[in-house]
């Protein structure tokens, strides 16, 4: 995966289930279509969760990189 320039960085890390998810969703509702969100999150479980629920809602999943203690979720805002 190339790099992904986000719009928007949710630090979440230290935050456990559902505190990262919760955190994307209050920041969906406030960005513009288009716009692209990063969510930093060390919790594993966000992994899953995040991009499930992006595909549920019908946002734009681009990926995860693991930066080993962490990861960062990309999501694009299509609706």
């Amino acid at each position: 995966m190339g790099e992904i320039k986000a719009d928007k960085t949710i630090d979440a890390r230290g935050s456990y289930c559902p505190g990262p998810l919760m955190e994307l969703i209050k920041n969906v509702k406030s960005a513009n279509v288009g716009e692209i969100l990063e969510v930093l999150s060390s919790d594993e479980g966000s992994t899953k969760d995040i991009p499930e629920w992006v595909d549920k809602v019908g946002h734009e999943n681009l990926g995860t990189v693991n930066h080993g203690d962490y990861s960062s979720i990309f999501v694009k805002k299509v609706k």
